[in-house]
C-alpha cells in the first residue's frame, strides 16, 4: 500500500499539477490517499507532484488506525477514498527533499508511518 500526503498549497503552482491533484484526490493541504494496487497511470501522477507531496510503504497496522481515527463515510455508507489530516505534531523540519535536508517532500520508504501516525 502507497499512503500519499499533500504537504504544499495551491498558491502558485501550475494548472497541470493543480488538476493531477484533483485526479488523485488530493485536493487540500494535508489530505491523505492510500493506493493498495497502483496503476501505471497513477504511478505517473505521483511521480509528476512528487516534489509537492509525501508519500511512502504504509503497513497495516497504520492504515487500520488512520481508518479509525479519521475514516469517514459517505452517503452510500462506502469509506471516502481521502482522509482529511491534521498538521503533523512537533511540525514539518523541513519542506525540502527527503534525500537532500532530511526534509518530507518525495519519497519517505517506511518512514512514512510515522508521519501519518503524528498528522492522526
Amino acid at each position: 500500500m502507497i499512503a500519499i500526503i499533500r504537504i504544499k498549497g495551491q498558491v502558485g503552482m501550475d494548472k497541470d499539477i493543480i488538476e493531477t491533484f484533483y485526479r488523485l484526490r488530493l485536493r487540500r493541504k494535508y489530505a491523505c490517499i492510500v493506493i493498495d494496487k497502483p496503476t501505471p497511470e497513477q504511478l505517473g501522477m505521483l511521480k509528476k507532484v512528487e516534489n509537492f507531496v509525501a508519500f511512502g510503504e504504509l503497513d497495516k497496522d497504520t492504515y487500520k488506525e488512520l481508518v479509525e481515527k479519521r475514516g469517514r463515510k459517505d452517503k452510500e455508507g462506502n469509506l471516502k477514498p481521502f482522509f482529511r489530516l491534521h498538521p503533523p505534531i512537533k511540525g514539518i523540519e523541513s519542506k525540502k527533499h527527503f534525500g537532500v535536508n532530511k526534509g518530507v517532500l518525495g519519497n519517505n520508504k517506511d518512514k512514512i508511518n510515522e508521519l501519518v501516525r503524528r498528522m492522526l
